[in-house]
């Protein structure tokens, strides 16, 4: 992780730097959708809240192992605290939550509704910061929420707190992401990811002592639970710096990459089919995150 200062681009930013922050943020997601097939496998045997509890707790004490050993354990203080741990909070809800869902979900399925989030940041961009959506977005927005109904066929696929779970996760992601706009540039990279893991430690502890559901792990669970961490570790060091680099709404769209591992590790780990209404679905919202961009 670098240690180096780098100011949040406005929406001026030059096209070589969007282009950079996504390919970062498309790094990003792919070790992000590693760490969640990992948990899903664990979730198997552990409960969904132990699991976010051990992946993050590991992540926790690699960052602060990295820190030291680099002579930057002053970077790990924000110098903002309030904005800093007000996104670890909504991170930290966002990581429980669709921990759950994956637990309950086939991956892609989960995915589908977590790609909402690009549309809400559009939608709270407007309703929150006053920002203007052209009749294009609008109509992005509408393709976007479609794109779901064709994906999941209600009425024909049971819904159940999972996918409420999934939604909630997209919704406390997409006020994260609002609020890394605002974040001060003088903020360095490792205080917002050492935030996050600082307050989802305790939170996933207390979910999981309050579900009753705390089972000891053996040495195969312990290596992919130290594996899941280093990854949660790096994809949110990765997601950090492309929102650095390139604009939010630019960078943002590039979760929709996520659909692609997300179909491979569902089919490779779990034999779960890969539908034709899945992939129909992921195109109309990744057009529809398009249209939003126009």
């Amino acid at each position: 992780m670098s240690d180096r200062t780098v100011v949040e681009a406005g929406p001026g930013a030059e096209p070589r730097a969007n282009g950079r922050g996504i390919l970062i943020a498309v790094m990003a997601f792919a070790v992000f959708s590693g760490t969640d097939a990992l948990v899903k496998v664990l979730a198997i045997g552990v409960s969904a809240p132990q699991v976010t509890f051990m992946v993050t707790l590991i992540a926790l004490v690699a960052l602060v192992a990295y820190a030291a050993a680099t002579g930057q354990l002053r970077l790990l203080l924000p110098r903002h605290p309030g904005l800093a741990f007000l996104r670890a909070l909504f991170l930290a809800a966002d990581t429980i939550l669709i921990h759950y869902a994956f637990s309950v979900l086939p991956l892609a399925e989960a995915y589908l509704l977590a790609f909402l989030t690009p549309l809400l940041v559009a939608l709270m961009g407007f309703l929150l910061l006053g920002e203007r959506l052209s009749g294009l977005a609008w109509i992005g927005v509408v393709v976007g929420f479609a794109g779901v109904a064709v994906a999941l066929k209600p009425g024909l696929v049971v819904l159940n707190l999972g996918h409420l779970a999934a939604l909630a996760s997209a919704v406390f992601f997409a006020l994260s992401l609002i609020l890394l706009r605002r974040t001060k540039a003088q903020e360095s990279d490792m205080a917002l990811v050492a935030s996050l893991l600082l307050v989802l430690t305790p939170v996933a502890l207390a979910v999981a002592m309050t579900t009753g559901k705390v089972v000891p792990i053996d040495l195969t669970q312990m290596g992919l639970v130290i594996l899941a961490g280093l990854l949660l570790l790096g994809g949110h060091a990765l997601l950090v710096r492309a929102f650095r680099v390139g604009e939010a709404s630019v960078v943002s769209a590039s979760q929709y990459s996520q659909i692609i591992w997300g179909c491979i590790y569902g089919f490779v780990l779990f034999a779960a089919p890969i539908e034709l209404h899945t992939l129909l679905g992921a195109a109309m919202i990744a057009v529809s995150g398009w249209l939003v961009l126009q």
